[in-house]
């Protein structure tokens, strides 16, 4: 089974989506996703211009030895653009497999560990009492883990906040710039949660992300702060480049620990799994190399008592939550998976097989990864260049974004 070629697909249904499209001579086709927010069209070159010349008439199914072709076989190694359309590349080959022999993706990577899945959903507020609210419908749909973030008293804007229940950072257009104190977060996040724990009780798995927004030392205060709350996970409390500062935090909190949607690599992460300094990690299939390097990444941290707690936000396209699906469902240290609902126009341009129900997901039993594009439909959202927001400190200062 050979490949015979690949299109790139750009289109924005809600917002914007780049896809893989990988062709054999068998007439069978698999899908990728090739999401990088903010900066999506150099992966779309990345794929176009140097990816498919080069895996034109390699055979299909050698999905590690292609992986390996493209990771080391470019000299150029790691990095988010070179990483996202490794992971289309792989992740269409899983799904062509998938298709060829009439299986779920799940069963070729060992079967199901589980029933389904745990997702969670993001809960926001202007005010406590709106996040309360925000929570509360979570609840009645069913959900057992729910993100919960509140605005900051006294900044314009805050990062996490959406409009009903629906959060897109990025805008089209020019580059926004947003406003943070530290100061003033750290004051605001455990009366939410403190509010939280009141309402619903200590059986709602309950989470929150700074967003790499602290210094390590602030984190530590934050993570202790929240210790009678209980949290399932703090998220990103500090920029992960600095393993160092994942040290500090863990001499002064228990608070379990979450990061890596931002990794490419299981080398961004190994110390942090090694040293058992986070709890969870959150890399994602289309921006770490695909499925072959998540199952190394997740093998790593099994050996660790590491679970996983992949990236779920709404830039990854409904290929690559599928993808996701299906190694949640089969990887024995699965932790949770994050759940935001894609728009209405998004859904129509991919259809799939995946489903939620009562607080889960499962990622259905349909050949391959369960998901498909309608090309004219995704023709008539064209691309709009969109970017994710700078965030400046009080006093002009450019911040972590």
């Amino acid at each position: 089974m050979k490949i015979v070629g690949g299109t790139v697909i750009t289109c924005s249904p809600g917002r914007n989506f780049v896809t893989l499209k990988l062709e054999t001579d068998e007439g069978m086709y698999g899908l990728g996703d090739a999401t990088l927010n903010g900066r999506e069209l150099a992966v779309a070159s990345y794929l176009s211009d140097h990816v498919l010349p080069a895996i034109v008439g390699r055979d299909a199914r050698n999905i590690e030895d292609i992986w390996q072709f493209l990771y080391k076989g470019a000299y150029w190694r790691r990095g988010p653009v070179t990483m996202t359309a490794v992971a289309a590349v792989d992740t269409a080959l899983w799904d062509i497999k998938g298709k060829a022999l009439n299986v779920p993706v799940y069963q070729l990577l060992g079967g199901a560990s589980r029933d389904a899945v745990m997702v969670y959903g993001h809960a926001s507020g202007e005010t406590i009492e709106q996040a309360v609210e925000a929570v509360g419908r979570y609840v009645s749909q069913g959900y057992q883990a729910v993100r919960a973030q509140c605005s900051v008293p006294g900044l314009p804007q805050t990062y996490g906040i959406g409009r009903g229940d629906r959060y897109e950072p990025a805008a089209r257009g020019a580059v926004s710039e947003t406003r943070w104190s530290s100061a003033r977060y750290l004051g605001s996040v455990a009366p939410l949660f403190e509010r939280l724990r009141r309402e619903f009780g200590p059986d709602l798995h309950l989470l929150h992300d700074v967003h790499h927004r602290l210094t390590p030392i602030e984190a530590a205060r934050l993570g202790r702060a929240l210790e009678p709350y209980a949290l399932f996970w703090l998220e990103d409390p500090t920029p992960a480049d600095n393993h160092e500062g994942f040290r500090l935090i863990r001499q002064h909190t228990t608070t379990p620990l979450a990061v890596g949607e931002v990794f490419n690599s299981i080398h961004d992460c190994r110390a942090l799994i090694e040293e058992q300094l986070i709890d969870y990690i959150r890399t994602t299939v289309v921006h770490a190399g695909g499925l072959s390097h998540m199952r190394k990444i997740a093998s790593l941290a099994e050996l660790h008592g590491v679970r996983t707690g992949s990236h779920g936000a709404t830039d990854l396209s409904p290929v690559c939550l599928a993808a996701a699906l299906h190694f949640d469902l089969s990887v024995h240290n699965f932790g949770i998976q994050e759940y935001m609902p894609h728009s209405d126009e998004t859904e129509r341009v991919f259809s799939h097989a995946y489903a939620f129900a009562g607080g889960a997901m499962h990622p259905g039993d349909a050949p391959g990864l369960g998901v498909d594009i309608d090309e004219r439909l995704a023709a008539s959202f064209p691309y709009q260049r969109a970017y994710l927001p700078v965030a400046r400190l009080m006093d002009g200062t450019v911040h972590d974004w």
